[in-house]
């Protein structure tokens, strides 16, 4: 009979992304993943292979908390501009506060290892694709129960959400103030109200 884990595998998988969050790919080495999932050497690699594997595993976790995060906000029981300010306050509270302002994780990623691998890069890309889903389906819903106009392009207002919140996290790194990153929320907010239908050539 199998002996069961003693560990909580995801618990542990949560503070190796924040390792290789902190750190970046290259400078988190094999005994600082060991030091933060309190885990052997042995142990980490039958738990989730080796460090790159591993890496491409935190991606993916980084990616479901993601994707929760925009659904929750945007499934909440009120208009889709306040449910989108709230969120974009609440990022911005993070920043501010200082835990915030390690970047995004994928974007941090994207920028240190998905030009030479490729398959961090189509990590990278499957859950920036999974994000813009969640905004699209919560952007849907709300251009169905007539908040948008029936001719809004979900589609581009999805996508420009990713960019503009990759965008509010770069700027949080570069310790950017309130006012600079409320500039950005505001007008982000306000392209609710901008976005018409696509337009033809």
């Amino acid at each position: 009979m199998a002996r069961p884990r003693e560990f909580d595998p995801e618990h542990a998988l949560d503070r190796a992304m924040r390792a290789f969050w902190a750190k970046g790919y290259e400078a988190t080495s094999l005994d600082d993943l060991c030091e933060a999932t309190n885990l052997s050497r042995s142990s980490l690699y039958a738990a989730y292979g080796d460090k790159r594997s591993l890496f491409l595993q935190t991606l993916d976790r980084y990616g479901d908390n993601a994707v929760a995060r925009v659904s929750a906000a945007l499934s909440r029981p009120v208009p889709v501009r306040e449910a989108l300010q709230a969120f974009l306050a609440e990022m911005i509270e993070q920043i501010v506060a200082g835990f915030g302002r390690t970047g995004c994780f994928i974007g941090n990623c994207a920028a240190e290892v998905a030009r030479q691998d490729r398959a961090a890069a189509a990590t990278v890309k499957c859950n920036l694709d999974r994000i813009e889903a969640a905004f699209r389906e919560g952007l849907e819903h709300a251009r169905k129960s007539g908040e948008l106009p029936a001719g809004t392009d979900v589609l581009a207002l999805a996508r420009f959400f990713v960019a503009s919140t990759q965008g509010l996290r770069l700027m949080g790194k570069a310790n950017a103030s309130r006012e600079t990153l409320q500039d950005i929320a505001r007008v982000m907010v306000q392209s609710l109200d901008t976005s018409g239908a696509r337009g033809t050539e």
